[in-house]
């Protein structure tokens, strides 16, 4: 008996543990962290080249290289759709939000003539893997988004996978109504202050109503080095210093692939894009915009890296393609 548990303490301690930073990020050499001389040039000669806001690498719960101004706040554009993931997994786990629970259960409709029938037939779920079928005009659509967008009642709830800010606008409204609680303040209170973001207060987002739609986006500033708490979060399973913020399921299934995407080899999951475990492991995910705010998960190699940049300035130009291209470099040589 004390062989066999010598043997399991043996395995335990060679599994990858994942460390959170304390009140401030430590740093950590990359070569003492065991990375070889040339291994990061691929992301200095990133910097270098796209010079984004903020480009930020951290590996088990320290910083091995930063670019440009981890502390200025951005818009972080469409990565509020997984900071708004993270609060349902405990709104999923509490009962208040079932993820079969269709828009006709929920009450939820839209501005006249409404949701047809068939529409109101999408669930949370649908919503949550942008297939809910229904294409409609949305609060901070882009001009790719109108053009690409089905017609009206062409694939049913469930059938077909569309990214959708009418999808991703009416979970904040779902989530406000069931739960009773604004989505700053809750990410505020249950993410933010647990795992120590330094910058973000509630007062980082609003509410972005529009004429074509009776559901608000809801944009959020963060700083690169608050989105990497973010991420490190994510990449422990939900778990920040022995406290589960997040249920473990939640995170494990909603950045795992639940939909194919019309992005080469990228995926979705619950608001969060998924990256094939060839080339970057088990579990790698990305919260993503195409102008610039990147945060990659890679669990396999304990790896988090984040990019900001400013909309229409230094935004401009980043491609996630590019984005991908580095990543898939630094964690080929990652130890």
């Amino acid at each position: 008996m004390n062989r066999l548990l010598a043997i399991i303490a043996l395995c335990l301690s060679v599994l990858p543990a994942w460390a959170e930073p304390g009140q401030h990020w430590p740093a950590i050499d990359s070569a003492a962290a065991g990375w070889s001389a040339t291994a990061l040039q691929p992301l200095r000669d990133y910097a270098e080249l796209r010079k984004p806001t903020a480009l930020m690498l951290v590996q088990n719960g320290a910083v091995l290289a930063s670019f440009g101004d981890p502390v200025r706040k951005v818009g972080v554009a469409s990565v509020r759709k997984s900071l708004l993931s993270s609060l349902y997994g405990n709104a999923v786990a509490d009962g208040r939000i079932r993820l079969d629970a269709t828009l006709a259960e929920l009450g939820v409709d839209e501005k006249a003539p409404g949701l047809t029938d068939q529409e109101k037939g999408a669930t949370v779920r649908d919503l949550l893997t942008a297939r809910s079928g229904i294409y409609l005009p949305a609060a901070h659509e882009t001009p790719d988004i109108k053009e690409k967008r089905p017609a009206r009642g062409s694939h049913p709830p469930g059938t077909f996978w569309f990214y959708n800010n009418w999808d991703f606008n009416a979970l904040s409204t779902i989530y406000r109504q069931r739960t009773g609680k604004d989505i700053f303040e809750s990410f505020a209170r249950h993410i933010a202050a647990p795992i120590g973001m330094e910058d973000f207060s509630a007062r980082d987002g609003r509410y972005a109503l529009s004429p074509v739609s009776i559901h608000p986006a809801y944009p959020f500033r963060l700083s690169a080095r608050d989105l990497a708490r973010f991420g490190v979060l994510f990449a422990n399973g939900g778990s920040w210093e022995g406290r589960q913020l997040i249920p473990a399921g939640w995170v494990s299934e909603s950045t795992a692939r639940q939909s194919a995407s019309d992005r080469p080899g990228r995926g979705y999951g619950y608001m969060w894009w998924t990256l094939p475990e060839d080339g970057f492991g088990k579990g790698a995910a990305l919260a993503s915009r195409y102008d610039g705010q990147q945060v990659a998960v890679i669990p396999s190699k304990r790896l988090v890296l984040v990019q900001t940049a400013e909309s229409g300035s230094d935004g401009k130009g980043q491609r996630t393609r590019d984005f991908i291209a580095m990543l898939r470099k630094i964690v080929a040589a990652a130890p």
